[in-house]
């Protein structure tokens, strides 16, 4: 399967917050997105993950090829990082469906993908409607925005005690502020537009608990997921 780029791509770069952590936003990505969401209909989605409430399914490898041709000539500019050979430790195509009474907790709030600082993560919309886009967090009692290595034990260690505290957050998907977290950045679910993240960015999808996507790449909130480390 050929991936060519749109003629009208465009770039965005954003900070998050107090600590700035750099976002991507990249607008019309690929020629024909349709040939993507077309070749969803006819996977299976059959894959589910512990962390991820919905299932997936492997995307295109050449989408891998094509996502480095894009991202590697910005990673200097746009990341503060070498140009380099990327490995995809995941490239998925994506479905949120999960019903929030289902939700563990770990889902039911922010998270990272990772604890390096030197992994990226993407996520490709690849629907149409109101399905809801991607947010930023801040820890409010440690005040982190993201989590690596040496704040790892520290934010977990507090997560596991809020977890059991009267602001511990009832079943369902976190889709603003809450007495835990404050949100810093949201960014909206744009057919073609993908975004580029720091792995170890504490974010989550925007999902309305009254309308949950259904499991149906066609009708649903299919996106294609990645993570990249550049080696």
């Amino acid at each position: 399967m050929l991936i060519e780029r749109h003629p009208g791509m465009r770039f965005e770069k954003r900070r998050l917050g107090n600590e700035g952590a750099p976002l991507l936003v990249i607008d019309n990505l690929v020629a024909d997105p349709e040939r993507l969401v077309s070749r969803a209909v006819h996977r299976p989605f059959d894959a589910r993950s512990e962390y991820f409430p919905g299932p997936r399914t492997r995307a295109p490898a050449m989408f891998e090829q094509f996502l480095e041709s894009v991202l590697n000539p910005l990673l200097p500019e746009h990341f503060g990082m070498r140009s380099g050979r990327f490995r995809f430790p995941m490239c998925h195509y994506s479905l949120v469906a999960t019903p929030p009474a289902q939700l563990r907790f770990l889902q039911r709030v922010p998270h990272i993908d990772s604890v390096g600082t030197d992994g990226l993560a993407t996520v490709l919309y690849l629907f149409h409607g109101h399905w809801g886009g991607t947010a930023f967090y801040r820890h409010r009692y440690t005040g982190f925005e993201t989590i690596d290595k040496p704040r790892w034990e520290i934010y977990f260690r507090r997560l596991e005690s809020e977890s059991h505290g009267n602001d511990a957050p009832a079943p369902g998907y976190i889709n603003g502020s809450t007495a835990l977290f404050e949100q810093i950045a949201k960014v909206d679910a744009v057919f073609n537009r993908l975004l580029v993240y720091r792995q170890d960015s504490l974010h989550s999808a925007c999902i309305d608990d009254d309308d949950v996507p259904p499991p149906d790449p066609r009708k649903g909130r299919l996106s294609i997921n990645t993570f990249i480390d550049v080696m």
